[in-house]
C-alpha cells in the first residue's frame, strides 16, 4: 500500500524539528536580540511563527498566493498574509527590517532566477536571513535519499524513485515526486556565496561534519 505524502509529512518535519529549533536560536542570536520590529518572510510556512512574538512584532507572510491564517495562538506577532514573487518584490528598498526566507532559493528556477531573488531580498532587507540545503550534504532533503542530487538530473529520476525514501514509499506519488526533482536544485556554496557578496555564510552541520545548510546572513 502507497503512503500518502500527507501520511509522511509530519514524520519528515519531526526529523527536522531539532536542528530547525537549532538553527533559529541562531537567527536570533545573532540577528534578532531584541525583538525585530517588521519582518518580511519569502516563501515561508506563516504558522513557523506562532508563539514567536518575544522574537518579531509584526511578520508580512509572502507566498505566489494568500493563505488563511486560523487559530493564531497567544504570544504570536501580529501576522499578514501576502501574494507577490520573490524574484520581483512590490516593496520599496530596504522597507523591511528584516527579510528572512528559509528552503525556498532552490526552488525558485533556474541560475537567473536565484539571482533575481537573492537581489531583491538583499535590495528590500536592511538586515536579511536566507537558508538553503547544502549541496554538499549527501542526504537530500525533500527525498530522504543518499547522493541522489549529486548525478546530474538527467540520471536522477531512476534513483529518486527507486533508493529514496519518498520514492520507494510513494508519499508523494509519482507526479509530485517529479514536480519535486524539476522544481528543485541544491546549490553549492560557492555559488550561494556569490548571491550574497555582502553577507555572511554561516554552515550549519550535520553529526558535526557534513554541511547541511548554509545561511547567508547580514547584520
Amino acid at each position: 500500500m502507497k503512503i500518502r505524502y500527507e501520511t509522511i509529512l509530519p514524520i519528515y518535519r519531526f526529523i527536522w524539528k531539532n536542528w530547525r529549533e537549532k538553527r533559529f536560536n541562531k537567527f536570533t542570536e545573532l540577528l534578532a536580540t531584541r525583538p525585530v520590529d517588521q519582518l518580511l518572510d519569502v516563501g515561508g510556512n506563516p504558522n513557523d511563527w506562532f508563539g514567536r512574538g518575544n522574537i518579531v512584532r509584526n511578520v508580512d507572510s509572502l507566498n505566489l498566493s494568500t493563505c488563511e491564517i486560523v487559530n493564531i495562538p497567544e504570544g504570536s506577532p501580529r501576522i499578514v498574509s501576502l501574494a507577490g514573487d520573490g524574484k520581483s518584490l512590490a516593496f520599496e528598498d530596504q522597507s523591511y527590517e528584516l527579510v528572512y526566507s528559509n528552503s525556498v532559493i532552490e526552488h525558485v528556477g533556474d541560475s537567473t532566477a536565484r539571482a533575481a531573488f537573492a537581489a531583491e531580498i538583499l535590495r528590500v532587507g536592511r538586515k536579511v536571513w536566507v537558508q538553503t540545503p547544502a549541496y554538499a550534504c549527501p542526504i537530500e532533503p525533500h527525498y530522504l535519499g543518499l547522493f541522489v542530487h549529486w548525478f546530474p538530473q538527467s540520471c536522477r529520476w531512476p534513483l529518486i524513485q527507486w533508493t529514496t525514501f519518498i520514492g520507494l514509499t510513494g508519499a508523494a506519488g509519482k507526479e509530485g515526486l517529479r514536480a519535486i526533482m524539476e522544481s528543485t536544485e541544491l546549490m553549492k556554496k560557492k555559488e550561494f556565496q556569490a548571491l550574497f557578496p555582502d553577507c555572511e555564510i554561516w554552515v550549519e552541520k550535520l553529526f558535526w561534519i557534513f554541511p547541511k545548510s548554509y545561511i547567508a546572513y547580514r547584520r
